[in-house]
C-alpha cells in the first residue's frame, strides 16, 4: 500500500493540536501551572516525509542492563531490545545508513519501546539532554522486519519543561551524527 502523504500530515498536524491541547489544561501537564495561563503551542520543526523512514529490526538477546544517567544526577535500568536500522538523508541530501537501539525498561513488560536520541541539532534547535521516540510495534517485534520509525514524533521529555522530573539522558550508542530537523523544537 502506497504512502499517503496528505493522510499523514493531517494526523500528524492533530497528533499536536492534541498534545498542545493537553499541555495548555491538563492536571497532568509538565508545565508549571503559571506557565499554562499564556502557553500557545509547542514548538516543531516543519512536518517532513523525508523522516518517517522504515527501519530493519534486529533483536537484541541478551540480559545485560543499561543504565541510563539522568538529569537529576540519578540512574534508570533498560534492556536493549532491538537495533533500528534506517537510512535518513545528511545535510547535502545524501542517504545514510544509521542505528538506533530501542529500549525496554527492567521490570516493564509489553507496551512501547524508548527510544531516546541525540542528533546534530541537540543544544542548539533541540532540548540539550537529547529527545525521544516511542516504537509502537503491533503484535511481537521480529528479526529482520520492517517497522516504521517517524522522526516527527520525536519530543523532548518532560523535564525541558520542568525540574520536577527525572529524564534519563540517551547513551552513547544513541548519539546521531546527523542533524534530524523533525519533531519538537526547544525554546527556552
Amino acid at each position: 500500500m502506497e504512502f499517503d502523504t496528505e493522510a499523514w500530515r493531517e494526523e500528524l498536524q492533530s497528533y499536536r493540536a492534541e498534545k498542545d491541547e493537553q499541555f495548555a489544561t491538563s492536571r497532568q501537564s509538565p508545565l508549571p501551572p503559571e506557565k499554562r495561563e499564556n502557553f500557545d503551542g509547542l514548538a516543531y520543526f516543519d512536518p517532513d516525509p523525508a523522516y518517517r523512514v522504515e527501519a530493519t529490526v534486529e533483536l537484541v538477546d541478551s540480559d545485560e542492563t543499561v543504565a541510563m544517567e539522568t538529569t537529576a544526577e540519578g540512574e534508570q535500568l533498560y534492556e536493549r531490545a532491538a537495533r533500528l536500522h534506517f537510512e535518513v538523508p545528511d545535510a547535502s541530501g545524501d542517504v545514510d545508513e544509521h542505528t538506533l537501539v530501542a529500549y525496554q525498561r527492567v521490570d516493564h513488560e509489553g507496551g512501547s519501546l524508548f527510544v531516546p536520541f541525540r542528533d546534530k541539532t541537540t543544544g542548539q534547535q533541540t532540548y540539550p539532554a537529547g529527545r525521544y521516540m516511542e516504537l509502537h510495534a503491533e503484535g511481537t517485534l521480529e528479526d529482520g522486519a520492517t517497522v516504521p520509525l517517524d522522526f516527527n514524533l520525536a519530543y523532548s521529555p518532560f523535564c525541558a519543561y520542568s525540574d520536577a522530573y527525572e529524564c534519563p539522558l540517551p547513551p552513547e550508542e544513541n548519539w546521531l551524527e546527523v542533524v534530524i530537523p523533525a519533531g519538537e523544537r526547544y525554546e527556552n
